[in-house]
């Protein structure tokens, strides 16, 4: 007898597991699919289990196993699956991630109202808790703990209070331009890598290592910030140091632990070392892609290189514009509906990813005129808001509204100072062993380098 009661609980565990089964990963995805396209949206028909995984593999390997033309026309090669599912269902389409429900949202305007999140129905992704280990910053954070981050660090990057750090922004530059000039030697020129030159810890090292890598870099990451916030924290106490820097900055709205513990308006050290690494690893790598681009294109257009030698500081911020519209460092921005929402007259269920596909905005010949695939920094003449045709905001490199790039001002100024002190000294042109092969790995770099010829002025 009580052999039978353990086979009928195991037959009935059995059905209950193939019911939830069923239910999770083939009549939930297809209920999704179905009330999107009761609306008009049309997308890849739901695969069991593995969604789409198969052909974005397929295309995207079939992109990346060879260089391109010299030219801007990068969307096909960087990001082939949005591109194809945009072309056969239209710039509001759907896909999938496994299970996941993928809407693509490839309309400014629609964009921006995601961006905005006016009724908080939207979040990041679940992040890979690989990401995880290595910071838990403003970046990842949702609801109150974002808010009380963004609120306490949004006035360390007011560009009035970076422009105390240019003094050391120029040092690092001068160091950099030493090393260039000790390279070329007594010749005229020497060929340069410029995509190792410009990262500190690159995005390649950081998404291919090992978990166990990880948690190495993790420690020594912590270690070392520790260190330096604590001695920062002690000089500032003591007077032996200002408030001259982006940590000091920082530690101003840090909270003192000898005061009561019920105050919560503040950060505590953990939490300015999680903001210190997610600057440390997001900024540095947005800042050496953006700054690569610009060589690269640059050193495709001399005429405009000239240009930029001549008046750089009238000139730089509408380049790096351009150089951002082409080459944006993050290829397209994340989503995701924890409850049942509305993106114009779009109902979305709950359990949604949106995808904001900036690469391919900022690639439209629709919004940007004929010449979209051109390197052509006039049009950011009259600033930003004009830049695309109508006067229609198409322009993403930072995001949009409340959840846009905290870091902006501080990677812009780093940018123009480097080039301000880069093309007094050097001219560059590519070298024959460039290869045209933008791709992506958490940012936008080249797959085989950013190989010049840098001649000394």
């Amino acid at each position: 007898m009580g052999g039978f009661v353990l086979y009928y609980c195991f037959v009935i565990c059995s059905l209950l597991l193939v019911l939830y089964g069923v239910g999770r990963f083939w009549v939930k995805p297809k209920r999704v699919e179905r009330k999107l396209k009761q609306q008009g949206i049309a997308g890849r028909p739901y695969k069991l289990l593995i969604g789409d995984v198969k052909e974005f593999v397929r295309l995207i390997t079939e992109a990346w196993s060879k260089p391109i033309n010299l030219s801007h026309q990068i969307v096909q090669r960087v990001d082939p699956f949005t591109l194809d599912n945009v072309q056969k269902y239209r710039k509001i389409s759907f896909c999938w991630a496994g299970t996941t429900p993928r809407l693509i949202i490839k309309d400014p305007e629609l964009m921006t109202q995601v961006l905005s999140n006016k009724q908080g129905h939207f979040q990041k992704p679940p992040l890979n808790p690989l990401i995880l280990i290595l910071t838990r910053g403003l970046t990842t954070l949702e609801g109150e703990d974002w808010a009380k981050h963004r609120r306490i660090i949004n006035p360390s990057f007011h560009l009035e209070k970076l422009k105390v750090m240019i003094p050391e922004f120029a040092t690092s530059c001068r160091n950099m331009i030493q090393q260039w000039n000790q390279m070329i030697g007594s010749q005229e020129s020497c060929e340069l890598d410029v995509w190792p030159q410009f990262q500190k810890l690159t995005a390649d090292v950081i998404s291919r290592a090992k978990n166990k890598r990880r948690r190495r870099l993790n420690t020594e990451i912590t270690a070392m910030l520790r260190n330096v916030i604590e001695g920062k924290a002690n000089a500032l106490k003591t007077g032996k140091s200002r408030v001259d820097d982006l940590l000091g900055l920082l530690l101003q709205y840090c909270e003192n632990e000898n005061e009561s513990s019920t105050r919560t308006i503040g950060l505590t050290i953990e939490e300015v070392i999680e903001e210190c690494k997610a600057f440390y690893l997001a900024g540095q790598e947005t800042t050496s892609s953006l700054l690569t681009w610009t060589v690269v294109v640059l050193a495709m257009h001399p005429d405009w290189q000239e240009k930029a030698r001549q008046e750089v500081y009238k000139l730089v911020t509408m380049i790096l514009y351009e150089v951002l519209r082409l080459y944006p460092p993050a290829i397209a921005q994340y989503q995701h509906t924890y409850k049942q929402t509305k993106i114009g007259e779009i109902s979305v269920p709950a359990g949604v990813d949106i995808i904001l596909p900036t690469l391919l905005v900022h690639h439209d010949p629709e919004l940007w005129g004929n010449d979209v695939d051109e390197f052509k920094p006039g049009r950011f003449s009259e600033g930003v808001s004009k830049a695309s045709n109508n006067d229609q905001l198409a322009f993403f490199p930072f995001g949009w509204g409340p959840r846009s790039c905290i870091g902006q001002n501080f990677a812009m100024l780093e940018a123009k100072l480097a080039l301000a002190m880069i093309l007094p000294n050097f001219s560059f042109q590519l070298s024959p062993s460039y290869s045209h092969a933008p791709h992506t790995v958490m940012i936008l770099q080249p797959q085989h380098g950013a190989q010049i010829i840098l001649h000394k002025l």
